[in-house]
């Protein structure tokens, strides 16, 4: 599921990219999502700064990422699909979300909500990377996630408030602690069946964080049980 194209008002290419080889090399077919509603507002990346008068549709620029191959989230049906993935980029906590704006307080998108629920009901499987894992606090009450650690530490985690709004969601956060590699790792709530990984929440290597989000796609496919 996406939402945009480009880490400051939509989806995070480099973790999209990352998802879709990882779920290609684990012999996945794949169906790409996105809800179809304007975005928050448009941002100039060179800049990273709002485009005044600009407005851009989610689905729309999803499409540039799906390579054209996309559908309207609310055509989403769980029955027709083994498990779902949210990469992450601030469209999560924009566009399929309020987060960004609202906190703790945030209301998600009626289509992903939706979603959300009806895979956590069928007992199918849920990825999340990055900031996306709020979405999953905010739905799923008491689900465990992870968004990294929860101090800045000079920087490393420039994200780490996070975890103190997840925490106030209902949801829980897991602390991965990493030593070289800060983004291998992914945490398996087994219970909920919702697997989540910090990609770009940490400053660290590219490397890293596309073996992190290879952990997550690997655990989620091996709890669809196929």
């Amino acid at each position: 599921v996406l939402s945009g194209c480009g880490v400051y008002d939509g989806t995070e290419i480099h973790e999209a990219s990352a998802v879709l080889v990882h779920l290609s090399r684990g012999g996945a077919e794949v169906h790409m999502y996105a809800p179809d509603v304007p975005q928050m507002h448009v941002v100039d990346h060179s800049k990273g700064q709002p485009a005044e008068a600009e407005s851009r549709n989610v689905l729309v620029e999803s499409a540039r990422i799906a390579r054209g191959k996309i559908t309207s989230l609310a055509k989403l049906s769980t029955t027709e699909h083994d498990a779902v993935i949210f990469p992450g980029g601030f469209g999560a906590a924009k566009n399929l979300s309020t987060f960004a704006v609202d906190g703790k307080d945030c209301k998600v998108n009626r289509e992903v909500e939706r979603v959300l629920k009806d895979f956590h009901k069928a007992g199918k499987p849920i990825g999340l990377c990055c900031i996306s894992p709020v979405l999953a606090a905010k739905v799923l009450t008491g689900a465990e996630v992870t968004v990294g650690h929860e101090e800045e530490e000079g920087g490393k985690w420039p994200y780490a408030g996070t975890a103190g709004a997840i925490k106030e969601m209902g949801g829980k956060h897991c602390v991965k602690e990493f030593s070289l590699t800060p983004s291998y790792e992914a945490h398996v709530d087994a219970k909920n069946k919702v697997v989540t990984t910090p990609a770009f929440m940490c400053e660290t290597e590219l490397h890293n964080i596309f073996d992190g989000i290879g952990a997550m796609v690997k655990n989620v496919l091996k709890l669809t049980g196929k």
